[in-house]
């Protein structure tokens, strides 16, 4: 299960959050119905938000955006949708690379387990090194221009690759250094991308923002795998992944063109960094609630990627894919995900904000059994590799999509950077270190046995939120309630005010 991260918010009125699900269900159902009919599908997992009110209240007015925002759909939103546009085209470019990547070092370098393992490993290895210190520098600085700076510099490395491959130079390593390099620009994007929503819209639109951009990701993903299978398959995986470099700097001009409203932090608010690194530590971990959400990502996030890792092997070795094949699959279990994006409003406001978690949870850490029970019925591969896609995707985005939200509702602006970057510390961290475990242990035990013991410790990741407090709860704080507990609150009264989101 390949997951990524989150969703932002500041102090939403409970009749606000309330309206919000019905409308973003409404608007992201228009806007997958009029997508759908020319996109194929796929499925990607994850990166699945003060002292006290008076305190909250002075940060907003001195540091929150004022976002030009109407209170209509974002569909209407020029400004949104200048962001939107660009991000739905890289995206798009993404999911390309997702296949093209893992088909140019399997099929064409005959990179083995442990060098596949070690590509994973640099892919995501940023966040482990630089994820801490990068969310206390993000929130020094604007981070649309950040975003901007990242996706220069990912166009560039990653353009590197088709071009080394077509003159006969390329090598295994090449592509890790060039993954290291795009992993580290990466996590200043990412991190930003998580944070600048609220400098965007209005804190009633927060959660539709994040929807409507977890959707798009999705039906990004319901054309980028197939097409990326086409053109692996008709121009080769180097040329596809010239089409990514493109959208990246389709990104890079959207985000020049797009107008935010984040005020910048005063110098004279500025700590040493160590301090400001701590304060998002404390933000995140003194709140009991974000504690097990960490838990359970962090452990599936683990385990998901030693699966992920050794998937490519499994599918395009092992079960004999072809790589059309693969695309055509994930595109098919991006279903899932759309649908996923699509039920959270309706699922939320069913079963409650709070009991969405650990259902949600409970559902994707059992499907990953799926990916391995495969090998004892090959012929059934290809419609059980979409059932275990398109019920991961959904369930996890239905996760993603309510804990992001909660965890940008309850954080002040000046630490939605370091929240972000903290939480994603710890659950992106772990996803180097599953990948080398997942390379090591296929090379000494093979790539069946070690996609049992993966499927076996994702099974653990649930308990974190499945055993807690969220089943006697029906929504999940708001700021100024979660302030009342002594948590987050107490945390805050030690070292200042902070923010926090992740996964």
């Amino acid at each position: 299960m390949s997951q990524s991260d989150e969703l932002r918010g500041v102090d939403a009125a409970p009749e606000e959050l309330a309206a919000a699900p019905e409308e973003l269900a409404a608007d992201t159902l228009a806007e997958a119905r009029a997508e759908a009919s020319t996109l194929t599908s796929r499925a990607g997992a994850d990166e699945a938000v003060e002292a006290d009110q008076d305190a909250a209240t002075a940060d907003a007015a001195a540091a929150a955006p004022t976002p030009t925002a109407g209170k209509g759909s974002l569909w209407r939103d020029r400004n949104f949708l200048t962001l939107w546009s660009g991000q739905a085209l890289s995206q798009f470019g993404a999911q390309i690379t997702e296949l093209a990547i893992p088909v140019l070092a399997v099929l064409m370098l005959d990179a083995t387990e442990w060098e596949v393992g070690v590509l994973n490993a640099a892919q995501v290895a940023a966040f482990l090194v630089v994820g801490l210190p990068a969310g206390a520098w993000i929130d020094r600085m604007r981070k649309r221009h950040v975003m901007i700076v990242a996706d220069g510099v990912r166009a560039v490395a990653l353009g590197t690759l088709p071009v080394l491959a077509l003159s006969g130079a390329l090598e295994i390593w090449h592509m890790i250094v060039v993954a290291l390099i795009m992993g580290v620009a990466t996590v200043f994007f990412d991190v930003s991308n998580q944070s600048i929503i609220p400098s965007l819209v209005r804190t009633n639109q927060i959660a539709e923002a994040n929807g409507k951009l977890q959707s798009t990701e999705q039906l990004a993903g319901l054309a980028g795998p197939a097409f990326g299978g086409w053109l692996v398959g008709v121009l080769a995986a180097p040329l596809a992944i010239f089409i990514t470099v493109g959208t990246y700097l389709a990104s890079f001009v959207a985000l020049l063109f797009t107008r935010d409203h984040e005020r910048l932090r005063s110098p004279d608010d500025h700590k040493p960094l160590v301090h400001e690194i701590a304060e998002g530590l404390r933000w995140v971990f003194g709140n009991p609630l974000l504690r097990r959400i960490v838990g359970t990502t962090g452990v599936a996030n683990f385990f998901g990627t030693m699966s992920t890792t050794l998937l490519p092997i499994f599918a395009l070795r092992e079960l004999g894919l072809t790589p059309q094949m693969l695309g055509i699959v994930f595109s098919l279990s991006a279903v899932g995900g759309l649908l996923g994006a699509i039920a959270t409003p309706r699922i939320v406001k069913r079963l409650g904000e709070a009991r969405a978690i650990p259902i949600s949870a409970i559902a994707f850490s059992i499907s990953p059994f799926f990916l391995p029970a495969i090998s004892l019925v090959p012929a059934l591969a290809f419609p059980l590799l979409v059932v275990q896609f398109f019920v991961m995707s959904f369930t996890i985005l239905l996760y993603n999509i309510t804990q992001v939200t909660f965890r940008q509702r309850i954080t002040p602006p000046r630490l939605l950077g370091r929240m972000n970057a903290s939480i994603r510390f710890v659950v992106w961290g772990v996803m180097p270190i599953g990948a080398l475990l997942a390379g090591a242990l296929g090379t000494w035990i093979g790539t069946v046995p070690t996609l049992w013991i993966a499927a076996s410790g994702e099974l653990l990741a649930g308990l974190f939120v499945v055993i807690g407090p969220f089943w006697g709860m029906r929504e999940l704080p708001a700021a100024h309630e979660e302030h009342g507990t002594g948590g987050p609150a107490a945390a805050d009264a030690e070292v200042g005010r902070g923010t926090e989101p992740g996964r």
